[in-house]
């Protein structure tokens, strides 16, 4: 079926109905936003203060970045699949180079890993925009697929996840790169891979993996990472200093928290990245458990929703999409918290929509708009899902 003829049918189902937007889904990206904004002042206030600089400068920092992020999710939603799909391939090529080029001259480093681009003054990861790029090309490749799968296309969808988890495997990111392989583990699936296939997919990950040791691919600083984790009274004061200190804050929240700016791990800086990748911490001790499950209940709401919107989606574009969108922010939310209680280890992933950082913020909100896009075009009778070949 071709582009326009999918056009033409999903308009035909909506000609009288206005866009209605998932409101649920709006409401808990608006809540962790603002509960976001919050845990970043409370967090970073003192030790700005402290400094002699002005202690709402990151809070203004990341509240830009939300701006931007929700025009964009916006405008996004705003943009139908049939629009944005003949884009995909662009979109994903444009990924590639801004890969190559992070590992250039032309990147910049952080704390030793190799993963920002500078663009006079706005510095960005390339990394946040490939995990965009990757879904919108493989549900564009997998949209097409016939059930069940052929090993062709499996092959094809793999090399096309391969080339840019490579290229962040060497910035180094082992975090993203496990990032890329669930979203195309989940894709892969749900357009129809057999249980042979998903599991031929897991077997030649483990060997990958394996292999990556072997080689001595794998950092030290990883490795360390990794055996620090297996063992928690190892290295506290070093390696493990990070998850033992976000442990005692979380335990020492109690029900209802210490309340804000009365966290004694988070005020005295004892977690050195509570505004970014430790944020969660920054509830537990201040929010208490309460807190904490508030926040996981609206991860739990905008998750179901964008799930449903992949059940709901008119073509199988959109579908693959939204569930692209679902795994990725699946992964981020478990891996996440699971690495401040230590169920996980350390990894460098953010909280979407709540750790500081603008690339992520505005990314998370496209992704998000895209699912919402699906969404808002959602056939309003029951129809035979087009590939929009």
């Amino acid at each position: 079926m071709s582009i326009t003829t999918e056009r033409s049918q999903v308009s035909l189902l909506r000609r009288d109905r206005k866009l209605r937007p998932d409101w649920l889904l709006l409401i808990s990206y608006m809540a962790l936003s603002a509960l976001g904004l919050m845990m970043i002042y409370t967090a970073s206030a003192p030790r700005l203060e402290a400094l002699g600089v002005s202690p709402t400068r990151e809070l203004e920092q990341q509240a830009a970045f939300v701006l931007i992020g929700f025009m964009a999710f916006a405008v996004v939603s705003l943009i139908s699949m049939t629009t944005i799909r003949p884009w995909a391939s662009a979109i994903y090529l444009g990924s590639i180079v801004t890969l190559v080029l992070v590992l250039s001259p032309l990147g910049s480093s952080v704390k030793g890993a190799q993963r920002w681009m500078q663009l006079g003054p706005i510095r960005f990861q390339p990394s946040e925009i490939a995990k965009l790029a990757v879904i919108l090309a493989l549900a564009a490749l997998l949209s097409a697929a016939v059930k069940p799968m052929r090993w062709d296309r499996v092959a094809r969808a793999v090399a096309l996840v391969a080339l840019p988890a490579v290229l962040i495997f060497l910035q180094p990111d082992l975090g993203t790169m496990l990032t890329f392989g669930f979203i195309a583990g989940v894709m892969i699936f749900v357009a129809g891979a057999t249980w042979r296939q998903v599991a031929a997919l897991v077997v030649v990950g483990l060997i990958g993996t394996v292999g990556l040791f072997q080689v001595g691919a794998i950092k030290e600083y990883q490795i360390t990472r990794l055996t620090a984790f297996l063992d928690p009274v190892s290295d506290i004061l070093n390696t493990q200093y990070n998850q033992y200190q976000s442990q005692i804050a979380i335990g020492t929240g109690g029900l209802f928290g210490k309340g804000l700016f009365n966290g004694t791990q988070t005020n005295l800086r004892f977690v050195p990245e509570q505004s970014s990748d430790f944020i969660f911490t920054a509830v537990g001790e201040q929010l208490g458990f309460v807190g904490s499950l508030l926040v996981l209940v609206l991860f739990g709401i905008m998750i179901w929703r964008v799930l449903v919107s992949a059940a709901n989606a008119a073509t199988r574009f959109g579908q693959l999409v939204a569930t692209g969108v679902a795994a990725l922010l699946a992964f981020h939310v478990f891996v996440n918290i699971g690495m401040t209680v230590r169920l996980m280890p350390v990894t460098g992933l953010p909280l979407p929509f709540m750790s500081s950082g603008g690339t992520v913020f505005v990314m998370m909100s496209v992704a998000l708009g895209l699912a919402h896009s699906t969404w808002l075009r959602r056939p309003t009778l029951p129809i035979e899902r087009s590939t929009a070949s």
